[in-house]
């Protein structure tokens, strides 16, 4: 049986498991009833909007600061960390004003902490997609695809929540980490660099710990993304479910790793840990905190495997080379999300969401995609995977020892 059916095999054996053990629709409702609403304590006039604000406030600082974690997610390749974290600075900045600005000028909306929110989320999915593509453009082209990135992303969420009627994702399964995904690959074959394929991808002991650090405090912030725009009566919830999926992730991804390894993968486990999380943002609210489990237990697994099986697979078949395997993450984790809610409801317009997220972001990363090959110019091997180039360095001398390093082969690469 080759990898392929096995995968497939694979998934449709985990969701069976999800349509038996999902709570039913209406526990979260019932649970819900216990929650405690803001007014509930008797709070002066005006103080509930100035709470409101606060925990905006909050909100956003929260979710830039998950932003600058993500650059540390992928900070672990030794010769390109500090174009990473430029990478992300110059991407978040182009996508974020941009968005704001179509916002503004287009759609008529005043700025406010509201709206500085979807900005920032336009911002981290888009950091989250030039993963799939990082280190083989040049350093000015991530302010492009950013700029370019916002009219795509602010089009799709007026799709699904505007033109679409029904649609489950308050957590940002679909419009967030399927964008992230798909877009990222839209550019990623429209670039179509082979030679990533060749380039070793050296790491440190040190890079991989920072990688180690940044899972773990996101996982610890993750609450905080998923609720940004809910309703105060509804973030409790959203805080339980979100941390039941993503301590099922925890430990599925682990048992996956020693089964199929033997060992743990740090650029295996960092990402996959985090599927949980990821995979819950569309039944954010639609689960009781046991489904949330099993969501979370079936999206470690899922996303273990596809790193292992999918990732080397998917790569060869498409002849370009998903470097951070986002896809095995992201997209695989938010399939998961918008499929749990076609179980819960038995409604399918979260499927027909997915499909189009996964049309519309293609489209729109091919043209993007385009355009940055038109404009990169000759990349020379040198330069892949390498920041040289970009910044003044002052550096050992060769003969100096170097930090414990290891190298992440081709069939393990795009595995943090």
């Amino acid at each position: 049986m080759n990898v392929g059916k096995k995968f497939g095999l694979t998934f449709a054996l985990v969701i069976a498991c999800m349509a038996m053990l999902i709570a039913p629709t209406g526990s979260v409702a019932a649970a819900g009833e216990e929650l405690i609403t803001p007014d509930e304590g008797g709070s002066a006039p005006g103080q509930s909007l100035i709470d409101d604000e606060m925990n905006k406030f909050n909100k956003n600082m929260d979710v830039w600061f998950m932003l600058m974690l993500v650059a540390f997610l992928m900070i672990f390749i030794r010769k390109f960390e500090w174009g990473v974290a430029l990478a992300t600075l110059l991407v978040a900045a182009g996508s974020f004003i941009a968005y704001m600005g179509i916002q503004e000028f287009y759609f008529g909306q005043a700025w406010n902490q509201s709206l500085m929110l979807q900005g920032v989320i336009c911002a981290i999915t888009v950091v989250i997609a030039i993963g799939v593509f990082l280190g083989t453009v040049k350093m000015w082209q991530y302010l492009l695809v950013g700029v370019l990135f916002a009219p795509v992303y602010a089009f799709l969420e007026w799709f699904l929540f505007s033109y679409l009627e029904g649609v489950v994702d308050p957590g940002g399964s679909m419009l967030v980490h399927m964008c992230a995904a798909y877009f990222g690959w839209g550019v990623l074959l429209a670039i179509r660099e082979k030679r990533a394929f060749s380039e070793p991808m050296y790491t440190t002991t040190h890079s991989v710990t920072f990688v180690w650090l940044a899972a773990m405090l996101l996982w610890i912030l993750w609450p905080s993304f998923v609720t940004a725009l809910l309703p105060a009566d509804q973030v409790t919830w959203g805080l339980i479910t979100c941390y039941m999926a993503g301590l099922g992730s925890i430990i599925t991804t682990y048992v996956i790793c020693q089964i199929v390894q033997k060992k743990v993968n740090p650029l295996i486990y960092t990402y996959a840990m985090l599927a949980g999380p990821v995979a819950i943002g569309s039944p954010l609210l639609s689960v009781n905190q046991w489904g949330a489990l099993v969501i979370g237990l079936v999206a470690g697994a899922v996303s273990a495997l596809a790193f292992i099986y999918l990732q080397p697979w998917l790569c060869k078949k498409a002849g370009v080379l998903d470097v951070m395997g986002v896809h095995n993450l992201h997209g695989v984790g938010g399939w998961i999300g918008a499929l749990s809610i076609v179980v819960i409801t038995g409604t399918f317009t979260n499927a027909l969401a997915a499909v189009s997220v996964v049309v519309i972001t293609m489209v729109g990363g091919i043209i993007v995609g385009a355009i940055v090959r038109l404009t990169r110019g000759r990349v020379t091997e040198e330069l892949l995977f390498n920041d040289d180039a970009d910044f003044i360095k002052t550096e050992a001398p060769p003969e100096q020892a170097l930090p414990r390093e290891v190298i992440v082969g081709t069939e393990n690469q795009g595995t943090a």
